[in-house]
């Protein structure tokens, strides 16, 4: 066997890649790659500028808008007039008429003096027997105030 054929054919495609690099020489710098420097992934988590405490002037001024939001949404509660129970809590111990919606068209009255007014009931001491009626809130459709 010819061992210079079985050589020539190893060493020619190194022999072309000699030439290759000396025809063309690479121009690019080699980086390893713990040098290499590798973008932050973003987190989900806003990276805004720092910001500077409000001044004083402002934080009060915010202050003092909170507090009278504050006041203003702690009115609108039940105990206000803008609802039932609070409208009705004002009448406590007037005479009443209450008409009641039993079904879908049956109206049904009842007449005393209003005692109390709960969540979702009122009470109320009926004239001719002093018994107490307690009666559901969201089924009364109509009172009348005796003056």
């Amino acid at each position: 066997m010819n061992n210079s054929i079985n050589q020539n054919q190893y060493f020619l495609p190194c022999e072309y890649m000699r030439q290759m690099q000396t025809m063309y020489p690479q121009t690019s710098t080699q980086v390893s790659p713990s040098a290499a420097v590798i973008p932050q992934l973003p987190t989900g988590y806003p990276s805004g500028p720092a910001y500077s405490p409000m001044p004083s002037q402002v934080q009060q001024a915010v202050q003092q808008t909170a507090s009278v939001d504050a006041l203003e949404t702690s009115l609108e509660t039940v105990e206000s007039i803008a609802y039932t129970q609070g409208y009705l809590k004002q009448h406590i111990g007037e005479r009443v008429k209450v008409e009641f919606l039993i079904g879908t068209n049956m109206l049904v009255d009842r007449e005393g003096t209003l005692i109390d007014v709960g969540a979702s009931y009122i009470v109320i001491r009926e004239v001719d027997t002093d018994d107490l009626l307690m009666a559901d809130l969201y089924s009364i459709k109509f009172v009348r105030f005796y003056y």
